[in-house]
């Protein structure tokens, strides 16, 4: 109760303020009113769901035009409009991981549109700074394999050479006091610089930090009357050096971007498939473009942005019964791997297409026609199952080495050898078909210690001094020189397996190889960081790093060659542990490149010891590549290699001819004969 007296005249001032306040028009409140009654129903409207919009659309939430092939939102993103109810729709972690991949491509573009954005400069910039040549900065690239590099990387300022203190006489103080002094002799500019962090606990990468900063040269001009040094002063760049040191590192090098014929029809300008099929089938096809078609011959889309899929496999699925189920086959496995989905369904799906694979090869066969598309399918068989199969897969399946016998019938009849060999016929691409039949026979014949079955061609491919080329580099990463090496060897190993070379001349084939390898690295500067200084992914020097690997691998197994080799010998140590420091230069990762390594990893891992860093490297890329490493070539690696050094590690030492003890040489090659595996691992 209020301790204060009433005040009836304070009253009665409320009173009149209150009906003051009530005798307000009541136009204004029905119009109020009828507003709110407006907004509530335009509100229900807006939250109106609609059930026939695209599953993309649904599983963003966002509303859908329900426009035909595609709606507009799927299209301005660039995403996969799919009308049909999914496969990955009725599998929660399916949709979780589907609904992650659309909110990553959707970043990516937008980081592509800023970055397109800000390289555009004004028509006044300095020389080095507008360039337009074709680089791989000026691709967008789906599978996003750019890299920047980390604040503690010594490779954080230039990927391509390391920097010199006599570059950066232009910021010395003593020459020159501060940047504005010399900065209004050249039109003004900015730049926005992206640096990211990433912290390391335990080699466990955590935190990812990224920042973008712009580097502006618009300052305020000085007062006037203040005398402004000449530019450029003795000692500093001129114009024609900036010039020459930015187009040096912007103008990225990329391989011949035209160098494959895939010898059938033009080229698809998108993803999009138009194949009757049924339901299973069509979630099948949507699973192989949007989740296979990516893993497939990495280096090759780093080269050529994009020909995978529309001058490859989208036309050949299309025109190429064969190959159709083959990708089909190729998918279901892939689904069954990846989604570990078990049962009789998905097994019934590999199993089918498999058979209509095989049903379509045998009758393009005996009607003798479409020689390019039996090829290309068989091809796949092969080639596919070590991207995505799994070595411990029960289903029955045809070896891969019979497979290639027909690839040999075929490649013959088209007469391929000879096109790619005759310097008076030279061809303006190299046939695609001739160039990845070399690359499973040379390292194919490997697996099986026998000579490649056109080992003939590839020594006059070597010794050509016009033709010399097949198109290796650009296929899978090796020089074609240093391929063609592998493949000498092989047919070394060949001959001593059938005894027909003594162990004096073995040794002096052996050492006359290693002289020719010593060869390919006359212009080799090193390893280094495969990326450009504007952190985009360098082809050229990607490639250099994995010809480095392959070199040194095929040193390895050079001297796996030699009586009385053993893996514990200094000089197998030492080649072992070089191998594993060039492949720190090799990108990691799910988009990274070492499912191409498998054959690699193969020959380094096979003779590495129990204290090697090659092991614990090893390790690394596997725990980096997560579920991925499960699957293809570089599964049945993984495999094999442990099995190797389980038994490595528990035989005994035996004494050698100095009195030293060595580690004795597990043969991998036995290991799987003894496992009873026959799969190709390359």
């Amino acid at each position: 109760m209020s301790s204060l007296p009433p005040n009836p005249q304070g009253d009665l001032m409320r009173a009149a303020t209150v009906n003051m306040a009530v005798a307000q028009p009541t136009k204004s409140k029905a119009a109020s009113k009828q507003s709110n009654n407006a907004n509530t129903k335009a509100k229900s409207q807006m939250h109106r769901r609609s059930r026939t919009g695209c599953y993309t659309c649904r599983l963003r939430r966002k509303k859908c035009d329900e426009g035909t092939p595609m709606c507009t939102a799927c299209k301005h993103l660039g995403l996969v409009c799919e009308y049909k109810r999914p496969m990955w729709w009725s599998n929660n972690d399916a949709r979780r991981q589907h609904k992650d991949d659309i909110k990553m491509i959707i970043k990516r573009k937008k980081l592509s549109e800023k970055a397109s954005h800000t390289i555009q400069t004004s028509v006044g910039s300095p020389p080095g700074l507008s360039h337009s040549l074709p680089t791989s900065a000026t691709f967008s690239d789906p599978l996003d394999r750019t890299r920047s590099a980390s604040i503690d990387s010594q490779f954080a300022f230039n990927f391509n050479s390391p920097p010199h203190v006599s570059e950066y006489g232009a910021y010395n103080q003593h020459m020159l006091p501060s940047h504005s002094d010399f900065m209004f002799n050249m039109s003004p500019y900015e730049i926005d610089v992206k640096t990211e962090r990433q912290m390391f606990v335990n080699d466990v990468p955590t935190l990812r930090e990224s920042t973008v900063s712009t580097f502006s040269t618009f300052h305020t001009p000085p007062p006037p009357g203040t005398i402004l040094p000449s530019y450029p002063m003795d000692g500093e760049w001129g114009e024609q050096q900036i010039y020459q040191e930015r187009r040096e590192s912007l103008a990225e090098e990329t391989l011949n971007c035209n160098f494959f014929d895939f010898s059938h029809g033009l080229p698809t300008s998108t993803r999009q498939v138009d194949i009757e099929l049924e339901e299973n089938d069509q979630r099948l096809l949507d699973h192989f473009v949007q989740s296979v078609l990516p893993t497939i011959f990495p280096i090759l889309e780093t080269n050529q942005h994009g020909s995978v899929g529309s001058d490859l496999i989208l036309p050949n699925l299309q025109n190429n019964k064969g190959y159709l189920h083959c990708c089909l086959m190729i998918a279901a496995q892939h689904f069954k791997a990846t989604m570990n989905v078990q049962g009789e369904e998905i097994d019934n799906d590999i199993m089918r297409h498999r058979h209509a694979t095989i049903l379509a090869l045998c009758e393009a066969l005996n009607k003798d026609e479409n020689h390019h598309q039996i090829l290309e399918a068989t091809l796949g068989l092969i080639f596919f199952q070590c991207c995505v199969g799994r070595y411990d897969d029960s289903l029955p399946d045809i070896p891969w080495h019979q497979h290639f016998q027909a690839v040999d019938s075929l490649v013959t009849k088209l007469d391929l050898p000879r096109l790619v060999s005759e310097s008076t016929e030279q061809l303006s691409q190299t046939p695609f078909n001739m160039t990845l039949t070399a690359w499973i026979d040379i390292l194919g014949a490997t697996m099986q210690g026998r000579a490649p079955t056109f080992a003939h061609t590839y020594r006059e491919k070597h010794l050509s001094a016009t033709n010399p080329f097949l198109g290796l580099r650009e296929l899978m990463g090796c020089d074609d020189h240093v391929m063609y090496l592998i493949s000498e060897i092989a047919c070394l190993e060949a001959l001593k397996k059938e005894g027909m070379v003594d162990d004096i001349t073995l040794c002096t084939h052996v050492q006359s190889l290693g002289d020719q390898i010593s060869l390919t690295e006359a212009h080799d500067s090193g390893p280094k960081m495969p990326y450009n200084t504007n952190g985009t992914l360098s082809p050229k020097q990607l490639s250099k790093n994995i010809t480095s690997a392959f070199r040194l691998a095929a040193r390895i197994y050079l001297c796996s060659l030699v009586p009385g080799f053993s893996p514990s010998q200094a000089s197998c140590v030492g080649l072992v542990e070089k191998l594993t420091s060039v492949l720190h230069f090799i990108p990691s990762g799910p988009n990274g490149f070492d499912r191409s390594l498998a054959w690699v990893y193969l020959m380094a891992g096979s003779v590495s010891g129990m204290n090697s860093s090659f092991r614990q490297f090893f390790n690394d890329r596997i725990a980096q590549l997560g579920d991925a490493a499960n699957n293809g070539s570089f599964g049945g690696i993984v495999s094999l290699l442990h099995e190797v050094w389980q038994q490595a590690d528990n035989s005994q030492p035996s004494p050698s001819a100095n009195g030293s003890t060595e580690a004795p040489y597990i043969s991998w090659r036995d290991v799987m004969q003894m496992r009873g595996w026959d799969y190709l691992l390359i």
